[in-house]
């Protein structure tokens, strides 16, 4: 396996859990609202903006992009 900084945003998307990567794509790609993104997979909010939050956490760490949180 490729050091995670040799590897595309592509890549770490793909490699990601099932459950951040649904939720990231809905959100970037699908330019959906936590809400809308919520009644379509069928979790609370809540559930949405935590796994969005780890999501998000996770591709910054592995780029080493500063927070903006």
């Amino acid at each position: 396996m490729a050091e995670p900084k040799s590897q595309t945003l592509a890549e770490l998307i793909d490699s990601l859990p099932e459950e951040e990567r649904i939720v990231l794509l809905l959100y970037f790609a699908k330019n959906l609202s936590v809400a809308d993104i919520a009644a379509k997979i069928g979790v609370p909010e809540r559930s949405v903006a935590a796994v969005l939050a780890s999501g998000r956490a996770r591709l910054r760490s592995t780029f080493d992009f500063p927070s903006t949180d």
